[in-house]
């Protein structure tokens, strides 16, 4: 799951408004930003199988970031920087964490089975990846769905509305450019160019929150 992830973010901004849009959006890959770092420091591991359909990974180690234990801690983290560092308000700070666990029920419905559910135990994943055009219903429904939300709790604080569907075009617009490319490189240079998407995102979704400046 790519663009599925933030469906979270726009939710939680719509139901929880008071934590920035950019935070519930990083929380919402939080996760795949450690991963990326991760990968490129060598800790994490992958292979690219172009013969699979859907997504060519093969996630061969992942277990400081998506395994079950590793998706109990990231919140938890994610959850008391929000609170100390963003000073937000205990249930924003509290959603923050819960968008960044909704990352690996995400990833259980989409991937192949390489979710660690312990050290040394079993993998899993329900593997929608194998059935890309309704994983890809999936993630743009679930992304307009939330984005729908979002615009109505825009409406409700009597502010512009055309944001909302401008971060939705672009996330759409995202998605298809990632199924449209070819993966190829080295796992390094794919953690690199993922989590410099994940930077870009995040830097859209700061600028389609900020408030007009009062004059």
């Amino acid at each position: 799951m790519f663009v599925g992830h933030y469906a979270a973010a726009l939710a939680a901004k719509a139901v929880e408004p008071r934590a920035p849009l950019w935070s519930y959006v990083v929380a919402s890959q939080l996760v795949d930003w450690g991963w990326s770092g991760l990968v490129i420091a060598g800790v994490e591991r992958l292979r690219l199988d172009p013969s699979l359909p859907g997504s060519h990974l093969v996630l061969l180690d992942m277990p400081w970031t998506h395994s079950l234990p590793g998706a109990l801690v990231w919140p938890l983290a994610a959850a008391v920087v929000a609170r100390i560092g963003l000073r937000v308000p205990a249930v924003a700070a509290t959603m923050v964490g819960v968008v960044v666990f909704s990352h690996w029920l995400g990833d259980l419905l989409v991937h192949r089975a390489d979710l660690l559910l312990y050290p040394g135990g079993p993998k899993v994943g329900l593997a929608l990846w194998n059935y890309p055009l309704p994983e890809m219903i999936l993630e743009l429904g679930l992304l307009g769905v939330s984005a729908i939300l979002w615009t109505a709790q825009r409406k409700a604080e009597g502010r512009h509305t055309w944001p909302a569907a401008l971060f939705f075009a672009a996330l759409a617009m995202l998605q298809f450019v990632s199924v449209a490319l070819p993966t190829e490189g080295t796992p390094e240079r794919l953690a690199g160019t993922a989590l410099l998407s994940y930077v870009v995102v995040a830097l859209g979704a700061w600028l389609m929150d900020r408030k007009p400046v009062q004059t």
